[in-house]
């Protein structure tokens, strides 16, 4: 067997020549001073055993104090001590064994390295929300949450090498910084890209499923409807609140039409038509991609006319404030509602559960608030036959809802008495 001392003192020759350290192993010493670990071994092809020959890397030294990492370093650049080259000679006899040529295994190694070094968590996870059966909007914000609060943290990590740690640390800060419900999206989005990463051999398993408890299931009713006396609260709190006027227009618009909060945000000047009180959200920016037409109150009418002398010159009427060029975020109502204390109690969704709710309570007709809500009926053969819109019904029912909203603000604290459509 060899030794270091013999391995570093080999001096070259006029032709290269061995030095034999055993079970196939051995040192070649090249005339140009190069000296090359070789391991010599036997496959079975064809009914024949065949001689063939792995090459392992070049001999190597051990700087002093060479940490682990810096050791793997040099080992990927092809510098193996003897005792590594040892353990390389063990690991190709096992493959050898099970009829590997080990330079086809490690050929192999290297293409996985390289694709899983490709496949990162946010090129996943970007394939992953382009696969989606989703409107554009709705991609749009789920790409928003995760260039927010998950691609910080792990976007840039090989899929493959994100572990249950990672996974932990993104769900903890989610919820430290944005909340529960956040944080929530995230931990399904994250076991979303997993799983596909999974079912196309690009990861192992999904390291969200450890943690999926870790971090305490949202309790907050964010969804219930609000009564009238908290329905006033928080208008009024809104409307003082000395925030952003479009981020204020764009809360009151959702409320006096009880229209989705993306649909508020992202609507765009040339949906409207004024003079006829209507606004046409096209069908890519629906739910159920449909276009939907909403009666708008006199309200409406008003704060769009003054709202168009600040953003008429944009595409949308509520532009960002850093992207003119682009509508503000869903992240600028729930930053709103955080400084105001009501992040906790109401989210921009309860909006419409609590409007459908009190309209139910005043006797309107169902097809009206439904229609208004933009939900699909759920009845086939009626949907088929049941084109009609409801127009003049919901421009009714709507104006006297933006008129109770005005009461509620003023401090009326009565639902008006039920009526029947």
């Amino acid at each position: 067997m060899l030794n270091d001392t013999q391995c570093r003192s080999a001096k070259p020759k006029e032709k290269p020549y061995k030095l034999v350290d055993g079970k196939g192993l051995y040192l070649e010493v090249k005339p140009s001073g190069v000296k090359a670990w070789r391991y010599r071994f036997e496959l079975l092809k064809d009914g024949q055993r065949r001689e063939s020959v792995f090459a392992i890397g070049e001999y190597g030294i051990a700087p002093p104090g060479e940490t682990p990492d810096a050791a793997q370093a040099r080992r990927d650049g092809g510098r193996f001590t003897l005792a590594e080259a040892r353990d390389e000679r063990t690991r190709s006899r096992a493959l050898v064994k099970q009829g590997i040529n080990p330079s086809h295994d490690r050929r192999l190694r290297r293409i996985k390295q390289g694709m899983d070094a490709a496949a990162t968590f946010e090129s996943v996870a970007r394939e992953w929300v382009a696969l989606r059966d989703w409107v554009e909007v709705t991609k749009v914000r789920r790409l928003d949450m995760l260039t927010r609060v998950v691609f910080p943290k792990i976007g840039d990590v090989p899929i493959r090498q994100v572990t249950p740690a990672h996974v932990l640390d993104v769900l903890e800060t989610a919820a430290r910084r944005n909340g529960l419900t956040v944080a929530a999206e995230a931990k399904r989005t994250m076991s979303g890209v997993f799983e596909l990463a999974v079912s196309t051999l690009r990861a192992d398993t999904d390291p969200v499923y450890p943690v999926r408890k870790a971090i305490p299931a949202n309790k907050t009713q964010h969804k219930r409807a609000l009564s009238v006396i908290e329905i006033g609260d928080l208008l009024r709190a809104f409307a003082a609140h000395g925030g952003r006027h479009e981020t204020s227009a764009a809360f009151r618009l959702m409320w006096l039409t009880l229209c989705r909060p993306n649909e508020a945000i992202e609507a765009a000047w040339s949906e409207f038509d004024l003079d006829a009180a209507i606004w046409r959200i096209p069908a890519e920016r629906m739910k159920m991609r449909r276009e939907h037409i909403v009666p708008l109150p006199s309200q409406a009418i008003v704060a769009l006319r003054a709202l168009h002398g600040i953003t008429g010159q944009w595409e949308h009427v509520f532009p960002g404030r850093d992207d003119r060029r682009k509508p503000m975020t869903l992240a600028s109502l729930r930053q709103a509602l955080k400084t105001l204390g009501w992040a906790g109690r109401y989210s921009p969704h309860a909006t419409r559960v609590t409007g459908s709710t009190r309209l139910n309570e005043l006797g309107f007709a169902p097809d009206w608030i439904e229609r208004q809500l933009a939900h699909s009926e759920p009845n086939v053969v009626r949907r088929t036959y049941n084109h009609a819109d409801y127009m003049t019904g919901r421009a009714k029912m709507m104006q006297q809802w933006a008129d109770m909203l005005d009461a509620w603000e003023h401090g009326a604290e009565v639902v008006p008495l039920r009526r029947h459509a």
